[in-house]
């Protein structure tokens, strides 16, 4: 997904989701002409974030705001790009969100989401939804204090549109030359569009 940034109509970047900053993070690291702008709805994440970034002295490069994805705080066309690692599929409501994102993009800027999805091919397929519906369930219940949020990922990542459906939706919300890219045999998906 970093590596996408690039041919981008201005150095801002939005992290939408950003939790940790890690995102953020890379994409400076990568990329030393562009600049972040993380936003997530949990102001605890972002803390741990900071300290992150402070840590590693890119205070000058990201910045943090507690805000709503699906009523972003900023004005139209404001970023050059926008990426969104693993968080799109807990957005209360997507299509609203890439509406959103659409709105604060720039004239030629990408959109790049990364998100579990669902293998397709046998028998790779079996066995990851084995391994994800059963065993990874029971790991978390014995190595997390909260015992639902493993049970949480399959539910969610089971009821989230993949591939051409969700192509689908980022073409609804304007987005244009959208693809996606599957990747680790169907156990992510990285989505492309671009304003």
């Amino acid at each position: 997904m970093v590596r996408q940034l690039h041919d981008l109509p201005s150095s801002k970047v939005l992290d939408v989701a950003t939790g940790t900053a890690d995102v953020a993070l890379d994409v400076v690291k990568a990329h030393d002409d562009l600049s972040v702008t993380g936003l997530d709805l949990s102001a605890e994440m972002l803390r741990y974030g900071q300290e992150k970034i402070d840590k590693q002295s890119f205070q000058d490069r990201i910045s943090l705001i507690k805000g709503d994805s699906e009523q972003l705080p900023f004005g139209k066309n404001e970023f050059g790009a926008a990426t969104i690692a693993f968080g799109i599929r807990n957005f209360e409501h997507p299509q609203k969100g890439l509406e959103e994102i659409y709105r604060v993009l720039q004239p030629g800027g990408k959109l790049l989401i990364l998100e579990f999805s669902q293998p397709r091919k046998a028998p790779f397929k079996q066995l990851y939804n084995t391994y994800f519906k059963y065993v990874l369930p029971t790991i978390g219940r014995y190595s997390s204090k909260d015992k639902k949020a493993y049970s949480y990922l399959y539910e969610s990542v089971q009821a989230f549109p993949d591939y051409d459906r969700f192509t689908k939706w980022m073409e609804e919300a304007g987005f244009q030359n959208c693809e996606f890219k599957v990747l680790t045999f169907g156990i992510c998906c990285l989505y492309i569009g671009q304003k």
